[in-house]
């Protein structure tokens, strides 16, 4: 699994007026409806239902929000850079500015973990954050992101 198997340019963005948590995931469903198709109210409710098990800020100022929703026939990513961090209860408490929201069908197993490893893996590279957080242009983010990640194993 490569992350432009999951992520389509038009889903990824720089967004410049996020104060809240709540206000980051109402930003990722609109996108995630324009870029993807899913409705904006579902994928927000599924992502606060989600959160409210426990915050998936991971640390290093990066947050990987993820759902299942119904009616999705595959993992669907989006990505965005914040301008200005938030607070997003992260484990290191460090404001977030990097977000990797997956969307998987409610069937998915294996998939959704693998895409979940890799979105992880590949944002654990504080190089290649340092690289995303210096570009403010979509189609540089996409091209950083998608250039040769892999899941290399199961």
């Amino acid at each position: 699994m490569e992350l432009s198997h999951i992520l389509r340019p038009e889903a990824v963005k720089v967004l410049s007026a996020v104060s809240s948590k709540k206000r980051l995931f109402q930003d990722i469903g609109d996108l995630a409806a324009s870029a993807c198709g899913l409705s904006t109210g579902a994928t927000v409710d599924a992502l606060l239902e989600r959160e409210s098990l426990g915050p998936t800020g991971v640390g290093h100022g990066v947050a990987l929000p993820h759902a299942r929703l119904s009616g999705l026939e595959s993992v669907a990513g989006i990505f965005v850079l914040l301008e200005k961090p938030i607070d997003f209860a992260a484990v290191d408490r460090q404001p977030v500015d990097i977000a990797f929201a997956l969307f998987a069908p409610e069937e998915a197993g294996v998939e959704h973990l693998k895409a979940l490893a890799l979105v992880s893996r590949t944002l654990r590279d504080s190089a290649l954050c340092a690289k995303l957080r210096a570009n403010k242009d979509p189609a540089t983010l996409y091209a950083l992101l998608t250039e040769g990640r892999s899941v290399q194993a199961a």
